[in-house]
């Protein structure tokens, strides 16, 4: 279970609890830890990417009543072949020079990796990235970043670009059925603009360098008679399992987005970790900055003043434990960052169990009969729906998680105290 982590960088990180089972003002600091918030409140004033103070007031829970009308995975006839009416000014081919387009008001707020997704379905995500990293695509004459926004009226310089040629695809052909019965079966809710899916554990959410199968190019067979495709509102890892939002409009698309960018949207994840947290409830508060090694990267804690680290703040709970071994946690994370919630088990050193870059303890074996499976979980997502209400999904235990479970003899059906952590 040795992973790659390597020694724990020092850097503006605290850890902050209260008593387990109290209400939310409990979720308050931890002395063993106030050493480290002096520090940690230095490195934000000198980091040049602050956290944004945008917060959203609690929102209600309840599912929005499906609407009527054929629902995405029914057989639909062959697509047309323009887009839905609202991309003015699309590009319709692959550019073989360089082309500067603007910004229509319906693109707003897109990032412009998925902005050149959009204008370009053939493109490969690497190529995507690859592209925007070497300085190639420029907004209003400038360098930009694959996550950053797009605004309307501004112009966006694209180089040529090479298109991976799509296989053929016939409507209605037996692997888009099987296609379209698998999403089916992951659906853990579904309206007329959004869907729900329960992602299995190993399934990538998006391709990349070797990845061909992935869920969003499995989206491809949802594309409407117009040309609209559902598109990801946001990523999980490859090995963590559970509810993934998707927009089945552009429409909800951008309300969605606007909703994670302004930090509405509440979610649940459970994991299983090693040890058992001296302090049963508590709030982590670090810097994290991404590290490139030779064959792979991962997030550390900054240093303090670390150029391009961003702060990243979670909420846990102890559930339940198993002896002094292991401990079923549930997480709420208030910033979204990559593998934020792997890399605060890890700074706390109660890594989860299975992780493959984080997991570094030594002389701690993998109880038998469990997987070496990464065990997290993204359990439950509530988010105000597009058009009104809100939407609330539940993802089951994955088979490996369920396994451990029984195995562990731990009750999923057990109160969840991490509902009662603020939401900031």
């Amino acid at each position: 279970m040795r992973g790659s982590r390597g020694p724990r960088q020092p850097g503006g990180g605290k850890q902050t609890a209260g008593p387990r089972h109290k209400r939310r003002e409990n979720f308050s600091r931890h002395p063993e830890v106030r050493a480290k918030a002096s520090h940690s409140k230095s490195a934000r004033a000198d980091l040049p990417k602050a956290e944004s103070r945008n917060r959203a007031s609690p929102i209600s829970v309840g599912r929005r009543p499906e609407r009527p009308g054929r629902a995405s995975f029914e057989a639909r006839p062959p697509r047309a072949p323009q887009d839905d009416g609202q991309r003015k000014g699309a590009a319709a081919q692959t550019p073989t020079s360089v082309q500067n387009v603007a910004v229509t008001a319906d693109e707003a707020g897109m990032r412009v990796d998925r902005f050149l997704e959009a204008r370009f379905p053939g493109l490969s995500f690497s190529h995507i990235q690859r592209v925007i990293r070497k300085g190639e695509v420029r907004v209003n004459g400038k360098r930009t970043q694959p996550k950053n926004r797009l605004e309307a009226g501004q112009t966006m310089r694209i180089p040529p670009l090479r298109l991976d040629q799509p296989k053929p695809r016939v409507a209605g052909s037996e692997a888009d059925e099987k296609t379209r019965a698998f999403l089916k079966s992951i659906t853990l809710h579904e309206d007329a603009d959004v869907l729900v899916l329960n992602k299995p554990m190993g399934l990538a959410v998006q391709g990349g360098s070797g990845t061909t199968r992935h869920l969003d190019g499995m989206l491809e067979v949802l594309r409407d008679a117009h040309g609209q495709r559902p598109r990801l509102v946001h990523r999980l890892d490859k090995d963590t399992a559970g509810c993934l939002l998707v927009a089945k409009t552009r429409f909800a698309a951008s309300a969605l987005a606007e909703t994670f960018r302004s930090r509405s949207a509440r979610k649940i994840y459970w994991a299983l970790v090693a040890g058992v947290p001296k302090v049963q409830q508590g709030r982590i508060s670090t810097y994290l900055v991404k590290e490139e090694r030779e064959d792979e990267s991962l997030m550390r804690i900054a240093r303090h003043g670390e150029k391009g680290a961003s702060h990243a703040v979670t909420y846990y709970a102890v559930v339940e434990t198993s002896g002094p071994l292991l401990s079923w946690l549930s997480l709420k994370p208030v910033t979204g960052r990559t593998h934020q919630l792997r890399a605060h088990m890890a700074h706390i050193d109660h890594p989860i169990v299975g992780d493959p870059k984080y997991f570094s303890l030594e002389n701690w074996e993998l109880p038998g009969g469990m997987q070496n499976k990464l065990h997290l979980l993204a359990r439950r997502i509530v988010v105000p729906h597009p058009r009104g209400g809100a939407i609330d999904a539940t993802a089951p235990l994955p088979p490996h998680m369920q396994q451990s479970w029984n195995l562990l003899g731990l009750d999923a059906a057990r109160y969840d105290p991490i509902v009662e952590a603020p939401e900031e």
